[in-house]
């Protein structure tokens, strides 16, 4: 995960977004995608969040795909710092 920072390889990972990136696999003919995002609060630890995955059958990631990825990202942080208050 540490590699797409810092290294540009679509064929692995690809930014679809400012927050959301698409990480890819092949898996018996099947293409994998799982979508993900950067928790970078700590300062200190990164962590690679992964909120969802699916068989990719077209060329691009479908829109509701992305869109999911971002409202669980959203939901994520909203109740990291709900918690985080408590």
């Amino acid at each position: 995960m540490r590699k797409a920072q810092t290294h540009h390889n679509p064929e692995l990972f690809k930014k679809l977004t400012d927050d959301i990136w698409e990480f890819r696999t092949l898996f018996q003919g099947l293409q994998y995608r799982l979508l993900a995002f950067w928790d970078k609060t700590n300062g200190e630890n990164t962590v690679v969040v992964s909120t969802h995955g699916f068989v990719k059958k077209q060329s691009k990631v479908p829109d509701n795909e992305i869109q999911k990825a971002k409202q669980m990202r959203t939901k994520y942080f909203e109740d990291k710092k709900k918690f985080k208050n408590k």
